[in-house]
């Protein structure tokens, strides 16, 4: 579903005029804020949730910080382009702690295994929208 390409097109500022890659770094946000919060919802369910605390807070981060970035990369009235890219800029940091953290986990929990792909995959969007924006 690409309905944040569709909203956005539709924007009086954009007239039809996107930015893709940005708008794919704005879904890749979103959806790695959803799966960090899950993986840490399903990291508190856990027996050994004492040995997963530093997942969990990882988790946490990553999803406001996703879910930040995601809202100001959204906003197409005005410009700031450098606070875009330095939203985007620690999104991406997020992702990658995030990552590194869940994938130690991975192994013994599929939830984390999920979060680590969809962290990685939000680090790339970022990274690759914060060198398209001008």
């Amino acid at each position: 579903m690409m309905r944040a390409q569709q909203i956005i097109a539709t924007h009086p500022h954009v007239q039809g005029n996107t930015n893709d890659t940005l708008i794919r770094c704005v879904e890749e946000c979103y959806a790695c804020a959803q799966a960090c919060t899950a993986c840490a919802d399903a990291c508190v369910g856990e027996a050994q949730v004492s040995s997963l605390v530093q997942c969990i807070r990882a988790c946490m981060d990553c999803a406001d910080i996703c879910a930040m970035a995601g809202a100001v990369a959204t906003r197409r009235s005005g410009s700031n382009e450098v606070l875009i890219r330095q939203a985007l800029g620690l999104c991406e940091a997020a992702c990658r702690i995030c990552a590194e953290e869940c994938e130690r986990h991975a192994g013994h929990h599929a939830h984390c295994r999920i979060c680590a792909e969809a962290c990685r995959a939000c680090e790339r969007a970022c990274r690759d929208a914060g060198q398209s924006i001008h």
